[in-house]
């Protein structure tokens, strides 16, 4: 089996951010990104989605919290997008629910190539430590059209921090399944063909 890794890194006058991952990994990680709760929900990523998962980001943090969660899910996108390759043998779909006390998430996607979200959340905060709860969807989004992944994600509850959390453990989850490589199939799972 060839090893699925890659590494990526966007750097502009707003961020530099570098990351690698290995989707046949065992859920260790070296997270930095001077956003608390953004290292949290990457951890819980990791762990879930049993990726090696190294990410090392600087940004404008001064001004405030956008640009690096954008471009964080921006690269982590790219890296997921390039260890996957042309998706040959994978399950291609996956899903999950996630419980968290009294807060459900769901996310299913399919690697399609053809990136699209559908994003379902309301929130009573407007941030969670050092994050805008606006941009958890952003953060979705942004890691969907550059994974190239059609995403689905939606989440009920009362505390924003166990929200917010159980949508991204069921997003690590839910892309383990979608990456799994299935020993039945050397092809590409699609009647088209390709998935690139």
């Amino acid at each position: 089996m060839n090893k699925r890794t890659a590494t990526a890194q966007r750097t502009t006058n707003e961020t530099n951010i570098k990351i690698t991952i290995d989707l046949d990994g065992r859920g260790q990680h070296q997270i930095n990104t001077g956003i608390g709760f953004l290292d949290h929900m990457l951890i819980a990523l990791s762990v879930h989605g049993l990726f090696d998962l190294d990410v090392l980001a600087t940004g404008d943090l001064h001004i405030d919290a956008h640009h690096t969660i954008e471009d964080v899910g921006i690269v982590l996108g790219q890296v997921i997008n390039q260890a996957a390759g042309d998706r040959r043998g994978i399950n291609r779909v996956g899903h999950s629910y996630m419980p968290m006390d009294e807060a459900l998430g769901f996310v299913a996607l399919d690697f399609s190539g053809r990136p699209y979200t559908v994003f379902k959340a309301e929130w009573r905060t407007a941030t969670i430590g050092q994050f805008p709860t606006d941009l958890v969807q952003h953060f979705f989004e942004s890691l969907a059209v550059h994974a190239r992944l059609t995403l689905h994600a939606q989440v009920e509850g009362r505390n924003d921090h166990h929200k917010a959390e159980a949508l991204f453990k069921a997003l690590g989850r839910a892309l383990r399944l979608a990456l799994t490589l299935d020993l039945r199939r050397d092809d590409v799972p699609s009647t088209k063909g390709t998935l690139t």
